[in-house]
């Protein structure tokens, strides 16, 4: 039985489950009578047939799967509920409503998810679900790439190993032996580094993938300018690569993007901080003397100054501003090490990202020494402040966070930082914001 068969077969249990929570859930929660959930059940069908669960070659990644939950189908399903309700004139009360699509929300994405942990265990430790991958070349890049594969099993790769015309050892040969040799052992995707083809090698390699539906993905040769995102044209016959907008610049993006912020942040305020933030205070007042909250001016969007919030976690000192925490630094208190452990120190931050200072996921503001210090010597820093900085980012969930010891960890930070400016999505801050949640759960070596 092949990928694809699994991926069938999955989908129809996606697709029958879905079906059974949502008529319980509407037969407890919105009408016992069977005929005004007929029509309903319908929409959900109809929805589901144009589920982006349709690949058949990876199992989509849980984030992707939440994301997609909420807005390619629930929200759609709840427009059109509605609008059957009205036609039909049943009239329902609101809090009925919202309790049935919340608890259809959660529900369909802790099953979803329980679900597919379990398959993945399952189909990994068979051996069945993967891609077979090869590469074409070898030098720094596919060096990367083949580290990647190895080190990343729940990517569902499984690599197989290189080919190429340099005089380095290849358990798999030339370049020459690379077409008959993905024929015979069913390999899905091609990942071919330009530089070491010729335009006609080029060519031959494009036309054989295209004719045995093969998936090329092609190492791009200048770094320096392929590390953008790209945008692709045609200028009538002629195919265009333009370097891409920054997506956070785009109105479009900047309302999705700015929304996302304010219910967040209303739900962490109204939700947790309205009763944590007097009892924290109080343990704050009770250990030292001093103001609950810590406020210190950071460069945000633009490079312009804000006060940055903070619950206070040191001692009254003049080395605030200037001096970064390290560890075992005496100027924290006891209760300042629990709250900079576990990131409650920052959670005031959502003030600022409600009052439009901040954002929930981007790069971290910096202290003024720092970045007056690296914006003249480090290439391309300044393109952090192209957006507003995040309560988290792309960096601190990569292991960048904390203390920076040397230069080379300013680097790091500015390399994800600029990354994620330049490929911005709301799938990535979602996936940024629930690994921030695991690994504040897990405890961070650099969180003090």
């Amino acid at each position: 039985m092949n990928n694809r068969f699994y991926t069938q077969f999955l989908r129809l249990v996606l697709y029958f489950v879905d079906l059974l929570f949502v008529f319980l859930l509407f037969f407890r929660f919105l009408t016992s009578d069977i005929n005004k959930i007929i029509i309903p059940l319908f929409f959900w069908i109809i929805l589901a047939l144009f589920s982006p669960f349709k690949n058949g070659n990876k199992i989509l990644r849980i984030i992707r799967i939440i994301v997609i939950t909420l807005t390619a189908r629930i929200s759609l399903f709840l427009l059109l509920v509605l609008s059957y309700f009205y036609i039909i004139d049943y009239k329902i009360e609101t809090l009925k409503i919202v309790n049935c699509f919340l608890l259809l929300f959660f529900v369909l994405c802790f099953w979803r998810i329980f679900t597919f942990i379990l398959l993945k265990r399952y189909l990994h430790y068979k051996g069945i679900y993967y891609n077979n991958v090869v590469i074409i070349g070898h030098n720094d890049s596919t060096k990367k790439l083949e580290y990647f594969f190895e080190n990343n099993r729940d990517h569902n790769y499984k690599y197989q190993g290189f080919f190429t015309n340099k005089g380095v050892s290849s358990k798999l040969g030339n370049i020459n032996k690379s077409f008959k040799y993905i024929i015979e052992n069913d390999i899905n995707e091609i990942y071919c580094s330009v530089k070491e083809l010729s335009d006609e090698q080029m060519t031959e390699l494009v036309y054989f993938a295209d004719n045995n539906l093969k998936t090329l993905k092609l190492i791009p040769n200048n770094k320096y300018v392929f590390s953008k995102k790209l945008k692709f044209e045609n200028h009538d016959l002629i195919p265009i690569f333009s370097l891409s907008n920054i997506p956070l610049k785009e109105n479009l993006n900047i309302i999705i993007k700015r929304t996302f912020d304010i219910v967040f942040s209303l739900i962490v305020i109204v939700g947790f901080l309205s009763w944590f933030t007097p009892l924290i205070a109080m343990l704050i007042m009770l250990e030292s003397r001093g103001d609950v909250f810590f406020r210190q001016l950071r460069y945000g969007a633009d490079f312009k100054l804000f006060a940055c919030y903070k619950f206070r976690s040191m001692s009254a000192n003049r080395e605030s501003d200037s001096v970064q925490a390290s560890k075992n630094d005496m100027r924290i208190t006891k209760v300042g090490k629990f709250i900079r452990k576990t990131s409650i120190d920052e959670l005031p931050q959502f003030y600022n990202v409600l009052f439009g200072n901040m954002s929930v996921v981007g790069p971290r503001p910096l202290l003024l020494s720092h970045t007056n210090d690296y914006k003249n010597k480090i290439n391309k820093f300044m393109v952090r402040h192209t957006v507003k900085p995040g309560i988290t980012g792309l960096a601190q969930v990569s292991g960048y966070r904390g203390n920076i010891e040397k230069d080379s960890d300013m680097h790091n930070r500015v390399k994800y930082d600029i990354f994620y400016i330049e490929n911005w999505s709301m799938f990535l801050d979602v996936k940024i914001i629930i690994k921030t949640v695991i690994n504040i759960i897990k405890g961070e070596e650099k969180a003090y």
